[in-house]
C-alpha cells in the first residue's frame, strides 16, 4: 500500500507493544521525489532537481523494476533526494544503507550525505544494482546526491535501511493502482526478495484486480500463486497472510454500483490460505460484507469514492490486524 497508513499502523502497534524487538526500518522508497506521487507518513521525501516516475501498473515500462514495483529517475544533471524521518514515537537507527539503482554510465557513483559529511559506497555490486554504505550511524535525515553527465540518468528503485539489531523489521511496499500481475511484471522482483529475506508476507493485493473488466477468479488465483512461489523460492518456510478485499463500488456513469467481484476474491483468498498453509485476515467480513462500504463512508471511515478507506479507517484495520496476529501467537 503506497500511502503506508495500514502497514505503518501495524508496525507502530508491534514495536510499541514490544519495544525490545525493534530492529531496522527496512525497505523504503522516495515516492514524493516525483510530482503528484504520495508518500508514507512516517518519513518525508525532499528533492532538488527534476525526477521522472515509472510504475509497474503499465504493461510496458521504460525502466527495469524490482521489489518495490516503482522507480524514479533523474532528469537534471545535478539532483538530490533527502529522506526525513517523521515519526515521533519510533526512532530507527541505521548502520547500513543499500541504494538500489543503476545508470548507463557504469562509472557513476551516488554520494551519501549525512549533515556536512559525504560518503562513497563501501561496496558496489553492479549486476545487482546495489550501492552499499556501511559503517555509518543514521538516526535522522540523510540524502543522496547525483551529479550525472551526458544524459546518463540515474534510476532509483529502492532504499534499504538496516542495522545489526535482532527483532522485527516490517517492510512495506506498494504502488497506487497495482494488481497482482503488475508485480509479476517487475523484472528483478524475485531476485530482490533475497534482500528482505521475509519470514512472513502479508498480501494486500486484489482490489485493483477485481476492478479490471476481464477479471476472472481463475486467473486471479493463478497469478497470486506465481507471486507466492517467488517468495517460497527464497524461504520455503515463509508464512503468508492474505487480506481479503474491502467492500467497494465502481462508478458507472453518474452512479455507483457495488463490485460483486469482492465475493470471488474473498473465496480465492481462503483457497490460497488453504493451499499454502497460510491465514486470512477477512477485511470483507469485518466490514459487514457486500454493500457495507456505505456504512463505513457515512461513519467517515471510508472515502467518497467508495473504494478507499480514510486515514481513520486504515488505522482501524491496521490495529485489528495487529490484534489478530498477536491473538494467534498467544
Amino acid at each position: 500500500m503506497q500511502a503506508g497508513t495500514f502497514p505503518n499502523t501495524v508496525r507502530k502497534e508491534l514495536l510499541t507493544a514490544y519495544p525490545d524487538l525493534q530492529a531496522s526500518r527496512g525497505m523504503i522508497f522516495p515516492y514524493a521525489a516525483a510530482p503528484k506521487c504520495n508518500n508514507p507518513t512516517d518519513y518525508r521525501t525532499r528533492s532538488v532537481g527534476k525526477f521522472g516516475l515509472v510504475r509497474n501498473v503499465y504493461n510496458e515500462h521504460t525502466k527495469l523494476l524490482g521489489i518495490t514495483g516503482i522507480a524514479v529517475f533523474t532528469l537534471d544533471s545535478v539532483s538530490e533526494i533527502r529522506i526525513v524521518p517523521h515519526d515521533s514515537l519510533i526512532k530507527f537507527k541505521t548502520t547500513k544503507i543499500t541504494l538500489l539503482g543503476y545508470s548507463k554510465d557504469s562509472t557513476f557513483i551516488p554520494l551519501l550525505r549525512l549533515g556536512t559529511d559525504q560518503f562513497f559506497p563501501t561496496a558496489i555490486i553492479p549486476e545487482k544494482r546495489q550501492f552499499i554504505y556501511e559503517n555509518i550511524c543514521v538516526t535522522d535525515s540523510f540524502a543522496f546526491f547525483f551529479a550525472t553527465k551526458d544524459s546518463s540518468f540515474f534510476t532509483i528503485t529502492g532504499i534499504l535501511l538496516e542495522n545489526e539489531n535482532p527483532g522485527i523489521t516490517y517492510h512495506s511496499i506498494g504502488v497506487n493502482g497495482a494488481s497482482v500481475n503488475a508485480f509479476l511484471r517487475c523484472e528483478h522482483f524475485e531476485e530482490e526478495i533475497l534482500l528482505l529475506s521475509p519470514d512472513m508476507v502479508i498480501f494486500g493485493l486484489g482490489i485493483n484486480d477485481a476492478s479490471e473488466p476481464d477479471f476472472t477468479p481463475e486467473n486471479f488465483k493463478e497469478n497470486y500463486l506465481k507471486l507466492v512461489n517467488q517468495f517460497k523460492k527464497t524461504n520455503p518456510n515463509c508464512f503468508f497472510i492474505f487480506i481479503t478485499n474491502n467492500d467497494s463500488y465502481k462508478k458507472v456513469g453518474k452512479k455507483y454500483q457495488v463490485n460483486k467481484n469482492a465475493l470471488e476474491v474473498w473465496k480465492v483468498m481462503y483457497e490460497l490460505a488453504d493451499e499454502t498453509g497460510g491465514a486470512v485476515f477477512d477485511q470483507f467480513e469485518i466490514m459487514g460484507g457486500l454493500y457495507s462500504m456505505e456504512k463505513w463512508r457515512l461513519a467517515k471511515l471510508a472515502q467518497n469514492d467508495r473504494l478507499h478507506f480514510t486515514k481513520e479507517g486504515y488505522e482501524l484495520m491496521g490495529k485489528l490486524l495487529f490484534n489478530a496476529i498477536i491473538r494467534e501467537l498467544k
